[in-house]
């Protein structure tokens, strides 16, 4: 049943169609667009809580609600941001740990700026001789200082409890406090959650830390002894919070409530999570960068790659004709879901990434070509027009995979995916493997399955010489 469906040409076009619709819906810069729909609170008279942060998509468990702008992301080189360069300490590592300890850094920076929601952040390792470095690109963040508080930390995290020889005789100030065995390497994970109790304070966030086992037993005999006295949280001798002891712990699992707003909550989740780095770093170089590119210089880039795309167009119908006009429709709808692609996914968009795509959209045109040119020499072999343009799709279908398929090997040794260390690792160099790849991947969508079917659909009769 649903063969006979794909095989009708009409209604593998009205797919086509409602998937242009939507993807021009998604393309139109001036229309906010967020999936906002509802989640279930409660399942089985049970209430569900759900992670901040799933996959990208904000997560807000006390309206139940996921919601994602679907903008463009820009790269560091369009958008401007914050660019830090930081050499890894690694004299205290062995020669066979080091290359695992690189990767160890670059993994837990990684994860503190994404918990931050820092999604078009870059980070990348570098290795000259001896020099181990990490390089941090946060595109649309200005806020040095912040940065580096966030990725640079060289901590250890550790829980103290209150000096019973030094006690705080004022409830305005805190008690002196004293290490105990209890550290982040203890910690399993930091989460935020909802208060769901009281009125007064339901729906506020809260902390929910879970310990692995080792800690679990350490949690509890530090919160059997200190029932009513604070335990203290330090990073780096820094005290991020101090809470008091309201019962044993014997689970593991602890909350710590409070007035948290949803933004402290959240980095002091990202501080717990990140923990220590694994091996010091110091700070190289860091800078403010700029828009390079400007919003000006972005604009005439835009307008310099429509004017090419409009001139592929005009080549095609003056030298095709009708199968050039449908041609020109298959490449506008690549246009719409690429574009439509780049959101829904995000990808990050630098200059490279932008030659990337018109280089992709280049490759549509010859697939389209190829194609035509066999259905040319279809007919003037004297084969009826019907059997020349499925025999001109069909047996041009080889030279396109193979050139395709040379190009997607191309950009996948470019995007290094594995990150092996003979392979290009530059953010940049990814970014226009990653829209080329794309590019390939729906060009040859558009170009067979598309053109194909509207061919089939509104090409009836054709003469050689008007082809």
């Amino acid at each position: 049943m649903i063969s006979n469906f794909f095989k009708k040409p009409k209604n593998v076009l009205m797919i086509v169609l409602f998937i242009s619709v939507f993807a021009g819906m998604i393309d139109l810069p001036k229309t906010p667009i967020n999936i906002d729909y509802k989640l279930p609170e409660f399942l089985g008279g049970k209430n569900i809580k759900y992670s901040n942060i799933i996959g990208g998509y904000n997560i807000y468990a006390f309206n139940g609600r996921v919601q994602r702008n679907l903008e463009i992301k820009k790269g560091l080189d369009i958008a401007g941001g914050v660019s830090v360069l930081m050499e890894a300490d690694m004299s205290q590592v062995s020669a066979t740990d080091k290359a695992t300890a690189l990767d160890s850094l670059k993994n837990v920076i990684e994860r503190r700026v994404n918990l931050l929601g820092i999604s078009e952040a870059t980070v990348q390792t570098s290795r000259f001789g001896e020099n181990y470095r990490i390089i941090v690109e946060l595109a649309g963040v200005f806020d040095t200082g912040k940065a580096l508080d966030t990725i640079g930390q060289v901590a250890q995290l550790e829980f103290r409890i209150e000096d019973p020889e030094n006690p705080s005789t004022d409830i305005n100030f805190l008690p002196q406090f004293i290490p105990t065995d209890l550290n982040g390497a203890d910690l399993l994970r930091a989460t935020i959650g909802f208060n769901q109790g009281d009125t007064v304070s339901n729906n506020e966030p809260q902390i929910e830390l879970q310990f692995n086992s080792e800690g679990t037993k350490k949690f509890k005999e530090i919160t059997e002894a200190n029932l009513n006295k604070r335990v203290a949280i330090y990073l780096d001798d820094n005290i991020l919070i101090a809470p008091v002891v309201q019962s044993a712990i014997l689970d593991g699992k602890a909350v710590i409530s409070g007035q948290f707003t949803l933004e402290d909550a959240k980095l002091l989740v990202t501080q717990l999570n990140a923990g220590a780095l694994p091996v010091p770093v110091k700070i190289l170089e860091q800078r403010t960068v700029g828009p390079t590119l400007g919003q000006e210089s972005v604009q005439k880039s835009i307008y310099a790659g429509g004017v090419g795309l409009l001139l592929v167009m005009a080549f095609m119908i003056l030298y095709y004709g009708r199968l050039g006009i449908l041609a020109s429709i298959a490449l506008i709808i690549y246009g719409l879901i690429t574009l439509a692609l780049y959101k829904i996914i995000p990808v990050v968009l630098t200059l490279p990434g932008l030659a990337g795509f018109i280089l992709s959209i280049g490759m549509a045109v010859d697939a389209n070509i190829l194609i035509f040119e066999r259905i040319k020499e279809e007919l003037r072999a004297g084969r009826p027009v019907g059997i020349a343009l499925e025999n001109g799709f069909g047996r041009s279908w080889d030279s396109i995979r193979d050139a395709n398929l040379a190009t997607i090997m191309t950009a996948f040794i470019l995007f290094n995916p594995f990150d092996w260390p003979f392979l290009p690792t530059s953010g940049p160099v990814r970014g226009f493997a990653l829209t080329l790849a794309l590019g390939i991947f729906i060009s040859l969508f558009t170009g067979v399955i598309i053109t194909r079917n509207l061919i089939r659909v509104f090409y009836k009769k054709v003469k050689v010489k008007n082809i």
